[in-house]
């Protein structure tokens, strides 16, 4: 067992999957912490190590047993150690990943993250396998302790939860119906975000737009962005992902209007048919999709739009793809995730007719690929000799540490790597665009560096020791109080 210098154990969470699921792991690292985890130093070994699954990804089991199979020699060599999955994958088998992994020491859902340390000391104590999962929601994920990643941006969930049903997907059975948090709650976590120097949130959801829908405002979403916009300090704010079926015209007006709101929109198209739009259960017509499209435009000219695109859906026919490509070059997406279909055990499509055939899916799937690629580069240009106010981020340049170049984010969430300039993380820097790829825009000619409270908050947590806390969001605790008081902490550490 690795004994810190508290003589704590140690743990690692692994992500796998959406945001939804990055944000839950914030939550495990912040629930363990606070149970008196502290995180393993890189390159070692972990006493707990937590697997967040995903079960929409292709071959998301064939990834986690071959993780654990991994694991499984180290365990038995490591006295102490446990094992933990969650998350969507465990959610949907259950029992079985114990069946199949007999050296996994608990499997706990997507309903009951909070109880991932209880199931953790009962397993050491029972030496059996603890398997906890809940038919519905136990504890609203915000509601827990959570370990930050950055200092300077912040995931905020809306909800949790889907109440469509489209044929490709499984997420509804494995998260449930939507639940949404009330907008006072969700505010006072943003404050609280941005008191502890917090510049950007990500409003999180299911379907974001349809947040309202439990407790009967159908304007709600339109109305919580507003109220983002009068949070003093907070300079950026962005959500996803809204559905087409439901996004409305006061949605449009509200990020036009309010001026923290960036003009970057992720909306979901996956087809361009019609015909596969029904077969999908997408309740939008392309026809509805571009108008939204004109629409946004319309009220924001610089407005940068991305997408999802599923390529090779059961039934799909070569004049089904055509129309998927004439929606994307009347789009003019800055970007799109582009996905080749894959079955999913569980949901309808996975059983209809008509199945494409892989090599057809993959000629579909590179020309897609081309032609984004040949629009996002076009649209990328059209950025060479503009002003652009970077948010200066952590880990998004790959070669920075070699090119001693910077990166960061854009209003509009475009990737900008910059010139070597004094900026640290959570900083804005003002530059000029001098050159533009499909992917990235390279800003050489720096107008100024504004330091920042969020680039206060990154440099304090270097210069701190790691306590092993989590960031508490001024909400309810759980797990062992502290034996004596200790001074709080904004400090944690990692989009």
């Amino acid at each position: 067992m690795t004994v810190t210098e508290a003589g704590a154990r140690t743990y690692e969470v692994r992500t796998y999957g959406c945001q939804m699921n990055v944000h839950d792991s914030e939550r495990l690292s912040g629930l363990l912490e606070d149970a008196g985890y502290v995180r393993a130093p890189e390159g070692e070994t972990a006493d707990v190590v937590v697997f967040n699954t995903c079960a929409v990804r292709e071959n998301a089991d064939n990834r986690l047993y071959g993780n654990l199979g991994h694991l499984r020699p180290i365990k038995m060599a490591k006295d102490g150690m446990q094992i933990a999955v969650g998350g969507c994958l465990a959610q949907k088998d259950q029992g079985e990943i114990v069946r199949k992994a007999p050296w996994v020491d608990v499997v706990f859902g997507t309903h009951n993250i909070g109880s991932l340390p209880v199931l953790l000391e009962r397993a050491r104590i029972a030496q059996e396998a603890q398997v906890e999962i809940k038919d519905s929601l136990e504890t609203f994920p915000s509601t827990l302790p959570t370990r930050r990643e950055s200092a300077y941006a912040a995931w905020v969930a809306i909800s949790v939860g889907c109440n469509n049903t489209c044929t490709f997907c499984i997420v509804p059975s494995l998260r449930g119906k939507e639940k949404d948090r009330r907008p006072g709650d969700i505010l006072n976590e943003v404050r609280t975000l941005v008191d502890q120097g917090v510049l950007e949130i990500t409003l999180l959801g299911q379907n974001v737009n349809t947040y309202g829908v439990e407790f009967g405002d159908r304007l709600a979403f339109g109305k919580l962005l507003r109220a983002c916009g009068d949070v003093e300090g907070l300079e950026r704010v962005r959500f996803t992902s809204p559905h087409p079926a439901a996004f409305t015209d006061d949605v449009i007006h509200a990020m036009a209007e309010t001026p923290n709101v960036m003009h970057q929109l992720h909306m979901p198209l996956q087809s361009g048919s019609d015909r596969v739009l029904k077969a999908m259960r997408r309740s939008y017509r392309a026809e509805r999709y571009l108008g939204i499209i004109d629409r946004v435009r319309a009220a924001m000219p610089d407005a940068a739009i991305s997408t999802d695109i599923i390529v090779g859906f059961p039934g799909e026919t070569e004049e089904d793809f055509q129309q998927t490509l004439d929606v994307v070059r009347a789009s003019r997406f800055a970007n799109a995730f582009t996905f080749q279909y894959s079955i999913r055990p569980g949901t309808p499509a996975a059983t209809m007719e008509d199945q494409v055939p892989k090599a057809v899916v993959q000629e579909r799937y590179e020309r897609l690929v081309a032609l984004q690629e040949e629009i996002s580069w076009e649209e990328n240009k059209k950025q060479v000799g503009r002003t652009l106010e970077v948010l200066i981020a952590e880990g998004e340049g790959r070669k920075d540490d070699a090119t001693r170049r910077l990166s960061g984010r854009a209003a509009d969430n475009r990737l900008v790597h910059l010139a070597a300039v004094d900026a640290r993380p959570g900083d804005m820097v003002t530059a000029e665009v001098t050159y533009a790829a499909p992917h990235h825009l390279v800003a050489d000619t720096v107008v100024s560096v504004r330091r920042t409270r969020a680039g206060d908050a990154w440099e304090a947590r270097q210069a701190a020791p790691d306590t092993g806390r989590g960031v508490n969001l001024g909400m309810p605790t759980i797990g062992r109080p502290p034996a004596a008081p200790e001074p709080s902490s904004a400090c944690s550490a990692r989009p």
